[in-house]
C-alpha cells in the first residue's frame, strides 16, 4: 500500500494461513497479529479495554511503508477492539487501540532481501513467549505441562476447553507440529476469523449527471418551501420552522446519500485507504472539529490514514439477536510525520463515527 491522492479500497479473501506471517508482511483481518517489530511488543497492559480492563482482541492490520522516512521502509497499523458489547457505546472509542509499528530496512529482525521459502522466516515466538489463543505477550504458564503459554486467565480457560485439556502432558514439551496447529486453531470467543486483506484502487464512475439532479432536487425542494405553495398549506411559523429542518435533515440524509452512492459499485469493500485524504463519513453528525485529533506524542499533527468500513461486522461473525459491536466507520488517524519509534509500539488515534438514528 502506497502513499497516492487515489483511494485504495480493501476487500477480505481466504488464504493459507502461514502466507500471512510476519516476514512476509501481510495486511489482514482478524486471527492473530503478526508482529511487524518481533521485539518488544507491546505491554498486555496498554491492550486492556479501558471500560472492562478485559484483554482487547485483534481485529486487523495494514501494511504501509512511509516512503519519506527510511527509518519507515517497513511500516504497520495494527486495530485492536474491546469484544465485550457492554463497551461498544456510540461515537465511543474507548474501547478501541491503534498501534504503529515500523523499521528500517536495515533492522533486528529481517532481512533486506525477502525470504527464499514461503515459510522461512523470523516469528515473534523468538523473542518472548506469546499467548497460544491470541498471539500476544504470554506472561502465564500452564501449570501442568509448563509449555502453552497465554496472556490471561480467560485465554487459559478458552485454550482448555478448545482441546489443552486432551493433549496437555505434565511437564512435556509443546511438539513443533503443535505450533503450526495453535496458529489455525479457532477461538471463536477470543478471535474474529482471519481474512487476507487485499487493495486496489477505487474507480469512480462518472456522476456529473447524477449529482446534478440531485442538486436540482434539492433547489426545487428549498424554493417550494419558501414559495406560497407551502405557505398555503402550513401557518407561516411552521412553514418557517419546517423549512430549517428541511435543510438540515436534508443536509444529514446528503452525508448519508453521498457515501451510499459512494460505495454502491464496490459494497464489499471493508476498507478505504488515502493517507493525508479525507474521511467518508456516514453522517453529519459526530465529525471532528478543530482540536478534536490529538497530536502525536513527538508534537506533530495527525493526519486521516484509512478507514474501517461497517461491511467488515458482515465477515467478523459478531451479529446476534442482541446487542453486538457495532460502528458506522472507524476512522485512523496517525503521526504525519511517522516519527521515529524503534523497535517499539506506538499509540496512534481512531475516531468512531456511528450511523444517526434516522439512518439505521
Amino acid at each position: 500500500m502506497v502513499d497516492s491522492n487515489n483511494v485504495e479500497l480493501g476487500f477480505v479473501e481466504k488464504t493459507d494461513s502461514h502466507l500471512l506471517c510476519s516476514f512476509h508482511f501481510p495486511s489482514k483481518v482478524g486471527g492473530k497479529p503478526s508482529w511487524l517489530s518481533l521485539s518488544p511488543l507491546p505491554s498486555n497492559k496498554d491492550l486492556e479495554c479501558s471500560k472492562c480492563g478485559k484483554i482487547l482482541s485483534f481485529l486487523m492490520q495494514v501494511y504501509c511503508p512511509f516512503e519519506e522516512s527510511p527509518k519507515a521502509f517497513h511500516r504497520a497499523l495494527f486495530v485492536f477492539v474491546c469484544r465485550n458489547v457492554v463497551c461498544c457505546s456510540k461515537n465511543n472509542n474507548e474501547n478501541f487501540c491503534v498501534l504503529r509499528s515500523q523499521l528500517p530496512r536495515n533492522n533486528d529482525f529481517y532481512s533486506p532481501e525477502p525470504p527464499k521459502k514461503e515459510t522461512d522466516g523470523p516469528s515473534a515466538k523468538f523473542y518472548q513467549d506469546l499467548c497460544v489463543v491470541c498471539g500476544l505477550r504470554g506472561s502465564k504458564r500452564c501449570a501442568r505441562c509448563q509449555s502453552a503459554t497465554y496472556c490471561s486467565k480467560e485465554h487459559q480457560e478458552a485454550d482448555w476447553k478448545t482441546g489443552h485439556k486432551a493433549v496437555c502432558k505434565s511437564n512435556v514439551p509443546t511438539p513443533a507440529s503443535a505450533e503450526t496447529v495453535s496458529r489455525i486453531k479457532v477461538y471463536p470467543d477470543c478471535n474474529f476469523p482471519e481474512y487476507e486483506l487485499i487493495t486496489e484502487p477505487e474507480i469512480l464512475p462518472n456522476e456529473t449527471e447524477k449529482e446534478k439532479s440531485e442538486e436540482d432536487k434539492l433547489k426545487e425542494y428549498e424554493e417550494f418551501m419558501k414559495s406560497k405553495a407551502a405557505e398555503s398549506v402550513l401557518p407561516d411559523s411552521a412553514a418557517k420552522d419546517l423549512e430549517k429542518m428541511a435543510v438540515s435533515d436534508n443536509s444529514q440524509d446528503q452525508v448519508f446519500m453521498k457515501f451510499k452512492e459512494r460505495i454502491q459499485d464496490e459494497q464489499e469493500q471493508v476498507l478505504r485507504y488515502q493517507r493525508n485524504g479525507m474521511p467518508l463519513w456516514v453522517s453529519e453528525c459526530h465529525i471532528p472539529k478543530d482540536g478534536d485529533i490529538p497530536n502525536c506524542s513527538c508534537g506533530l499533527p495527525r493526519t486521516f490514514e484509512f478507514q474501517i468500513m461497517p461491511q467488515l461486522l458482515t465477515y467478523l461473525e459478531v451479529d446476534s439477536l442482541g446487542d453486538s459491536i457495532d460502528w458506522g466507520t472507524l476512522c485512523i488517524y496517525t503521526c504525519s510525520g511517522s516519527c521515529d519509534i524503534g523497535n517499539n509500539y506506538h499509540k496512534e488515534f481512531l475516531w468512531k463515527q456511528d450511523f444517526s438514528d434516522s439512518n439505521i
